[in-house]
């Protein structure tokens, strides 16, 4: 399995990048995780559109789904031009109605309901997911395939019960949007010790930082997570290939 950071900004991107978003690849199958600001520009650096063969979304802020439209659009103008692409399936929670309905355009693509308690065959991957805390119904995921597993938090707080959904991961790719003393001032999000304390109670082998804010240094959010779960820490880099 192989994950490439695609955005690493929460809220919205810095300029010529994207908010929080990953390609994760297996056996020639390709998932966009989240589709927010930018996705559709950067993606095309590693992969080309007609490449995705499914997208993953974990709820419904801008900063995840902000480039579904763009998208759709793609894939429509390659029908109106004879290049007709198959229906794009796009996989999602359907607690907020609006915005499922959303996922679905003409003929292009298709919204698919998940759930947690459920498991999803997506291409060679078999997806789980989990209710996280955010202000917004929001799930993070789990991707296994050949006998690896990669964890995605999406936006959350620190809670014990996801440490169990990612219990063992290879990878966990955690949001870490605060800054220590920034700590309970954003509902919904976690500090860089928060995401250490998380991928050492899951005992997961890795932890790639992501949702990123834009202020500060963010080496600062590296070195608290660090202490709390130790070396085996990173911060995404757009591009930067993960291999599981």
């Amino acid at each position: 399995m192989k994950v490439i950071p695609v955005g690493i900004w929460g809220g919205y991107p810095k300029a010529e990048s994207a908010t929080s978003s990953f390609l994760i690849e297996h056996d020639g199958f390709t998932v966009l995780f989240d589709c927010g600001s930018g996705v559709l520009s950067q993606v095309q650096r590693y992969k080309t559109l007609e490449e995705i063969d499914a997208v993953v979304v974990s709820h419904y802020h801008a900063d995840h789904v902000a480039d579904i439209g763009s998208l759709q659009y793609h894939h429509l103008i390659a029908s109106y031009t004879g290049n007709r692409l198959p229906k794009l399936p796009i996989y999602a929670h359907d607690r907020d109605a609006e915005g499922f309905a959303g996922l679905s355009y003409k003929e292009v693509t298709e919204g698919r309901a998940v759930r947690p308690g459920e498991v999803y065959e997506i291409g060679p991957f078999s997806v789980t997911f989990a209710e996280t805390v955010h202000p917004v119904y929001c799930l993070a995921a789990r991707f296994e395939a050949g006998g690896k597993a990669a964890v995605f938090t999406a936006d959350t707080e620190f809670f014990e019960g996801l440490a169990e959904f990612a219990a063992g991961a290879d990878l966990l790719v955690s949001e870490a949007n605060l800054y220590e003393e920034d700590k309970g001032r954003a509902p919904g999000h976690m500090a860089g010790s928060e995401a250490g304390g998380l991928a050492r109670l899951a005992d997961a082998k890795r932890l790639l930082l992501t949702h990123l804010p834009q202020a500060g240094d963010v080496q600062v959010i590296k070195g608290a997570a660090m202490e709390a779960f130790g070396d085996s820490t990173e911060l995404a880099e757009p591009g930067g290939v993960v291999e599981i």
